[in-house]
């Protein structure tokens, strides 16, 4: 069997950089070294790009990239010729071929198009989402709006941007239900968000969510649970079981969705047999609507009443062993091992339709 090279991206100059080293050694510990060659490349906290070849551990605890004799400056080439990395050894400049490309990058400048865009240029697979579905997951307030056009229920919403006045997000508002919660209309995990229970709090909020995005976007609060699905595929979808995210009354912030010091996560979650395939058929319907492959996990919210409302899409969601994505897909008996095994088989996929 002819291995698989693949450049496994980890890193990243994103606010979830951490979360990326614990995602990414998961993954290469995880992945079949009989079917894939793995080529680690780690994108520092400022930006730099480095080939590493040391060990697995360092990545998780952050100190890959003191280790300097294992680390090489590299790149992704946009040479289609190229079809692979370009390593700097001073003066000398190396190549090396890949067949394909896993972002194991978590937020911006990684999960939002930017690497995809870059992959799909130079010609590589990408393992995932692709450059347009990404930036349009990202993207909260366009996301909303395609999602809405399929029939799927968004929580009402406005949007807010930087430099326009604060009576004017206030006035708009005012068709809205307090509390509100606004966010960053591009940031992952939560970062930016703020729940407001009146207007009075409005500039506060909008300032903390302009630190991460020149757009806000202001939603009302939906009463209920978050419920959540894994998918894997492209045209043939494989669909995990829904989970369910019980809050104790606290704001499902970066810090608390990594400590979940407050949040009890159920899996599956505590709905009957035809509430589950209902929330799987809204995620498939928002994982096309939204252009998906490869792999995403859809987030809604389940209403007491049973409406479900579109929350989110992360199209490179946590994806250490104890993460809700591989274990969604652990509930129809999908190992880590043959998740990333599947991953891997719809970028392929994904690939020869083009």
């Amino acid at each position: 069997m002819n291995k698989k090279t693949i450049a496994v991206l980890f890193g990243g100059h994103s606010p979830e950089y951490e979360v990326s080293l614990k995602s990414a050694f998961a993954v290469m510990s995880n992945m079949n070294r009989e079917r894939y060659e793995i080529i680690p490349v780690g994108i520092t906290r400022d930006g730099r790009w480095m080939r590493y070849s040391g060990d697995y551990e360092s990545i998780k605890n952050d100190t890959w990239h003191e280790k300097e004799e294992k680390c090489v400056p590299a790149c992704i080439s946009p040479d289609r010729e190229v079809h692979g990395l370009v390593e700097f050894f001073g003066d000398v400049v190396s190549k090396v071929r890949i067949d394909m490309v896993f972002p194991v990058l978590h937020g911006s400048l990684g999960e939002d198009g930017t690497v995809q865009g870059l992959a799909e240029l130079a010609g590589i697979p990408v393992i995932g989402c692709g450059t347009l579905s990404s930036a349009l997951c990202m993207d909260k307030e366009l996301a909303d709006r395609i999602v809405e056009s399929v029939g799927v229920e968004t929580p009402g919403f406005i949007t807010a941007r930087k430099g326009e006045p604060v009576e004017k997000a206030v006035k708009a508002a005012e068709k809205l239900a307090y509390p509100l919660y606004v966010k960053p209309v591009r940031a992952g995990s939560s970062f930016g968000i703020s729940r407001i229970e009146g207007p009075e709090e409005m500039e506060k909020a909008l300032e903390k969510a302009f630190e991460h995005d020149s757009r806000a976007i202001i939603e009302e609060n939906v009463e209920g649970a978050e419920v959540g699905c894994s998918i894997i595929g492209n045209h043939r979808l494989i669909m995990g079981r829904a989970d369910e995210i019980e809050l104790d009354n606290v704001l499902f912030d970066y810090n608390e969705k990594y400590t979940q010091k407050h949040t009890t996560i159920h899996m599956p979650a505590r709905v009957d047999s035809e509430t589950e395939k209902r929330i799987l058929e809204t995620a498939e319907k928002i994982y096309r609507a939204l252009d998906c492959s490869g792999f995403a996990r859809v987030d809604m919210f389940l209403t007491p009443e049973g409406r479900i409302l579109f929350n989110e899409v992360n199209t490179i969601p946590g994806l250490t062993e104890l993460s809700r994505y591989p274990r969604m897909l652990e509930g129809k008996g999908i190992s880590f091992e043959r998740m990333l095994e599947l991953m891997v088989e719809a970028g392929e996929e994904n690939e020869k339709e083009k």
